[in-house]
């Protein structure tokens, strides 16, 4: 079944929440988590608001605030990357969160043409 792009970013958001209880403690790698969880929910919860937006520039501003949310949370994904063992769940967050990005990147191109 192929899933929407909202189910998605619902799924993404839970699994980063998921991962980052797996995260060692400390200074550090408390504000990545806190940052990571904050863009993660952001992205998620900015494209629920555009579905209900009363105008297309309300729309694409909404979605907007969604590319530059998952912008941020594939940010401290790579910066995770760098200072953590890469395991494969750390692979797909990486790799689904570029996806999410092209996908909201390319409808928030459609706004520009």
């Amino acid at each position: 079944m192929d899933k929407g792009l909202g189910q998605r970013l619902f799924d993404f958001a839970v699994r980063i929440i998921k991962y980052s209880r797996k995260l060692p403690r400390g200074k550090e790698y408390d504000i990545i988590k806190n940052q990571l969880i904050k863009s993660s929910t952001s992205e998620d919860a900015n494209y629920e608001e555009a579905q209900s937006s009363i105008s297309k520039p309300d729309f694409f501003n909404k979605i907007n605030i969604t590319l530059k949310e998952i912008r941020e949370a594939n940010y401290w994904l790579r910066i995770l990357m760098e200072i953590t063992a890469i395991d494969n769940e750390l692979k797909f967050l990486i790799n689904e969160s570029i996806e999410l990005k092209n996908i909201l990147g390319a409808i928030n191109s459609k706004n520009k043409k």
